[in-house]
C-alpha cells in the first residue's frame, strides 16, 4: 500500500501529500490525474497530479477537505498508508509551442498548474500565471510557480493580497494589453465558466480541465459524463481537458449538485464521531 512520504498543510484544510510510486510517475504526463482511496471503505477520489519527480519517482497531490473522504485524507500523517493509488489516468494536455500561454488557477486548481507550466515552458512558451483565492491565507504554491513562470499575478476575493477581485479581472487586463495565444484554466467550475465566457469574446483558444463526478476513472461507469458541443463525453477517458467554448457548464454545475446534500450529511456525521 502506498505510504505518505510527506504531508504538509499549505493552508486551512488544504494539504500536500507525497508518495513514492516510480512506475506511475514514470508514465505520467502533464494534465493527467490519479484516483485514490484512503482505506478499504473509502470513496474513490480523483486527484490532479500537482507535481512529479521522475528521477526519484515521487508523486505530489494536493487535497482540499470538502467532504468525508477528503477529510479522512486530510487527517492522515506522514508515514501513514492509503489503500489504493491508481494512475496515470486521462489524456495528457497537448504540449507544443503556442507562444504566450496564460495558465489560470483558482483555489485547489492552482496545484496542478505546476506540471502544466513545466511542460509548456520546456517547449519555449512564455508563461503568464494567474492564481486566485478567497483570502491571502488561502493562496497556495505561489513561490514555486514564480520560479517557473515568466510572470505571476495573484488575486484575492477580499483584497487581502495581490489584486482585489477574481482571476477574470486580471485576465481581462492581460487580454486588453497583450497578445495571448492560449489560455489554460483549472479550478472551480464557475471560475472556468467565467474564463471561457471572457476568452470566447476574443476568439481565443482556451482549454479547461474538468473534474466532474467520477467513480472508476476508466470510462466504465459513465458517472463523469459531460456535454461537449451537445454530445456526451466522459471526462475520465475523453478528457480531462476540453475546448472551453464547447463545454455546457450549466449542465456540469447541475450535475455537481446532485449529491451535495448527501455529502454534507456524511461530512457532518464523520465529525460527530
Amino acid at each position: 500500500m502506498p505510504k505518505i512520504l510527506e504531508k504538509i498543510t499549505l493552508a486551512p484544510k488544504i494539504h500536500q501529500l507525497r508518495f513514492c510510486v516510480p512506475e506511475l510517475v514514470k508514465k505520467a504526463l502533464p494534465g493527467q490525474f490519479v484516483i485514490l482511496r484512503a482505506n478499504e471503505y473509502g470513496e474513490r477520489i480523483p486527484m490532479s497530479i500537482a507535481q512529479m519527480d521522475k528521477k526519484k519517482g515521487i508523486l505530489t497531490i494536493v487535497v482540499l477537505e470538502v467532504g468525508k473522504s477528503t477529510a479522512l485524507l486530510g487527517s492522515l500523517k506522514t508515514g501513514d498508508e492509503i489503500s489504493d493509488l491508481l494512475g496515470p489516468l486521462g489524456n495528457p494536455t497537448e504540449m507544443k509551442l503556442f507562444g504566450t500561454v496564460v495558465c489560470v488557477g483558482g483555489g485547489i486548481g492552482i496545484a496542478p498548474l505546476y506540471t502544466l507550466i513545466e511542460g509548456f515552458k520546456s517547449l519555449g512558451n512564455k508563461i503568464i500565471t494567474i492564481i486566485g483565492a478567497k483570502t491571502k491565507e488561502s493562496v497556495i504554491k505561489e513561490e514555486e510557480l514564480r520560479k517557473i513562470s515568466d510572470r505571476v499575478l495573484v488575486t484575492t476575493d477580499d483584497g487581502s493580497y495581490g489584486i482585489k477581485g477574481f482571476v477574470t479581472d486580471a485576465l481581462k487586463e492581460l487580454l486588453k494589453n497583450e497578445k495571448i495565444d492560449l489560455v489554460m484554466a483549472v479550478g472551480p467550475v464557475l471560475m472556468m465558466k467565467a474564463v471561457s465566457q471572457m476568452t470566447k469574446a476574443y476568439n481565443l483558444k482556451t482549454w479547461v480541465s474538468l473534474n466532474p463526478i467520477m467513480i472508476d476513472g476508466t470510462g466504465m461507469c459513465g458517472g463523469c459524463r459531460v456535454l461537449i458541443d451537445g454530445k456526451n463525453k466522459f471526462a475520465c477517458v475523453d478528457g480531462p481537458d476540453f475546448e472551453a467554448s464547447l463545454v455546457d457548464f450549466d449542465n456540469l454545475i447541475q450535475r455537481q449538485k446532485c449529491y451535495l446534500q448527501q455529502e454534507k450529511t456524511a461530512y457532518a456525521r464523520s465529525n460527530q464521531r
